[in-house]
């Protein structure tokens, strides 16, 4: 799947994965996709809950060699 942006999250704690990854969000357009990897073992928990919360649409979640990588839509107008 085509993506709009990166963000590489590996190495840091709960909650800069999130945090940051609501920071890139703030900067994109509706419907287009963040592909977000992290290494952080609370953001298998985080990332779907901020997404849910947050209103943004989490496209996949999987683990490669160890290093979660999500796909996230941003939500419409109201999305943070």
């Amino acid at each position: 799947m085509d993506t709009d942006d990166t963000l590489d999250t590996t190495g840091l704690l709960c909650p800069l994965p999130v945090l940051k990854a609501r920071k890139r969000l703030q900067a994109m357009t509706a419907g287009q996709v963040l592909r977000m990897t992290a290494d952080d073992p609370v953001a298998v928990i985080d990332v779907p809950h901020f997404c849910e919360e947050a209103g943004h649409t989490l496209i996949s979640a999987q683990t490669l060699s160890g290093v979660q990588v999500y796909l996230i839509r941003k939500g419409g107008p109201g999305a943070t």
